[in-house]
């Protein structure tokens, strides 16, 4: 009876004790809730557990925009949309689902506000490991060129580590103007694939560090819906348009470059205009002052360069061709003047499984085997031969889902470096790889892939020494 009594007499001030309590908790948790680093932590802990890919309801409406669905699902595919560089997707509202940093933001006080100015800041971390036949590094480290990005055999590496901070247009709506911008960083390896002479260039060109900064994207966008179905202007630097590849990570099929798109056109610098004239044809031009050189540096190639590329896709959405002339001027030896004639096919046999075919001839004119005053450094290596500098290639990657967040791929290549204009190394090369892109959950994405490569006319791999190359390699992805 009296723990009865006592229990009677002390229920009011328990009631009291834990209504305290719980007000003491949920202060606690709201207090925790509003600081960035918790909020970081959270989004990361409940994406790690998200699948990346989620088929939609058969009852949802498709998302909208005033073009045709997006014909691949990405992820697990890089793009969703059709190959295009230089422009975001006209006709599609740009919605770009939000990484954990951006969860995270949206998830603070002044999350509405950042939602309704449509900027966004993201990246992602990119390490690599490769083992190679070659091994033969007495005559310099990088005995797996001309592979790249992965230049040193049997080695763990940090790739890049990327930067963006963006605002993406609407360009579905056709009412009113808008704008966007991109502003990128990038430290790792992979700098040294994406420099322009005279901008963070000594790194590479005077001290030869694995390691160093660019910044590929520096541009405006202005989107205006008035020209036939929509026109964007992009001022700035970017990726050059064309190719199935590109220098960011994600952006790609597979774990490392083909030969071919490992010795093309970079970025450029200069105001591209993209223009759809219906839902079949695409043409974009611009101007630029060259290929991978700065808009103050003194270099041969730093000249009005102009660009033409035209994009035709099939009212059916299973057929895609992008073509052109990306970038033309006299061709005169500098750093990377590259004059360029590139054009991909692209194939969706279905929804598991497409294919992309890439060709392209290049040159330069009356190079020199050595440096000169004018062209101290070349982008890639200086020829065996002087004169005509011409090399081609045609390359293939045929993909196939093979789950829900995962795809393999095939990619079979011929190159040929017909003066050893770009490799140091006048020989052919054929490049035969297999790899698969796993994404095991929303912001992880894993890429094993194992490539033989083979030099034709000379011994080109192990620093000169073999004319094959077996590797397997794998990199790894962690988006933020």
């Amino acid at each position: 009876m009296r723990i009865h009594n006592v229990g009677r007499a002390w229920r009011g001030g328990s009631r009291c004790a834990c209504a305290i309590f719980v007000l003491i908790t949920i202060a606690g948790a709201q207090a925790e809730d509003n600081w960035f680093g918790q909020r970081l932590l959270n989004a990361f802990a409940q994406d790690l557990q998200t699948p990346a890919y989620t088929a939609p309801d058969v009852n949802a409406s498709p998302p909208p925009r005033r073009i045709p669905p997006a014909p691949f699902d990405s992820p697990p595919f890089p793009s969703g949309d059709w190959q295009i560089g230089g422009t975001p997707i006209i006709g599609d509202p740009g919605n770009l689902a939000p990484w954990p940093l951006m969860e995270a933001i949206y998830a603070g006080p002044n999350g509405e506000r950042w939602k309704r100015s449509r900027v966004q800041i993201y990246g992602w971390e990119d390490f690599s490991w490769n083992v190679s036949t070659s091994t033969n590094t007495s005559r310099g480290p990088n005995a797996n060129f001309p592979l790249i990005y992965d230049l040193r055999p049997n080695r763990f590496e940090q790739n890049q580590f990327v930067l963006y901070i963006e605002r993406i247009p609407d360009e579905s709506q056709t009412d009113h103007i808008d704008w966007g911008f991109r502003l990128s960083g990038v430290y790792g390896l992979d700098y040294r694939f994406m420099i322009s002479r005279g901008l963070f260039s000594d790194q590479l060109l005077r001290h030869n560090n694995y390691y160093g900064f660019d910044m590929p994207m520096v541009y405006f966008d202005l989107y205006l819906p008035q020209f036939f179905q929509g026109m964007n202007v992009r001022i700035g630097r970017i990726i050059s348009e064309p190719d199935i590849e590109a220098q960011l990570a994600p952006n790609n099929l597979m774990s490392s470059h083909s030969l071919v798109y490992g010795f093309d056109n970079y970025t450029q610098t200069g105001i591209f205009t993209t223009t759809k004239i219906d839902n079949e044809w695409t043409i974009q031009a611009g101007i630029s002052n060259g290929t991978d050189v700065a808009l103050w540096q003194k270099d041969p190639g730093n000249q009005p360069t102009g660009t033409v590329m035209i994009q035709w896709t099939a009212l059916k959405q299973q057929d895609s061709i992008y073509a052109g002339d990306n970038a033309f001027n006299n061709g005169e030896f500098g750093y990377n003047n590259l004059q360029q004639i590139v054009g991909t096919w692209t194939h969706k046999f279905n929804d598991k499984i497409y294919t992309a075919t890439e060709g392209l001839y290049m040159w330069m004119n009356d190079v020199k085997t050595h440096p000169t005053d004018a062209v101290p450094f070349q982008s890639g290596s200086f020829p065996v031969k002087s004169g005509y500098a011409p090399e081609w290639g045609i390359l293939n990657y045929t993909m196939f889902r093979i789950s829900p967040t995962a795809f393999f791929t095939v990619r079979n290549e011929f190159y040929n470096d017909t003066v050893g204009s770009r490799t140091g190394h006048a020989t052919a090369y054929s490049e035969h790889s297999v790899g698969v892109t796993w994404w095991p959950d929303k912001i992880v994405t894993l890429r094993p892939e194992l490539r033989f490569d083979h030099s034709y006319d000379t011994a080109a791999f192990d620093n000169g020494t073999r004319r094959n190359q077996f590797s397997a390699s794998m990199d790894f992805i962690i988006h933020y």
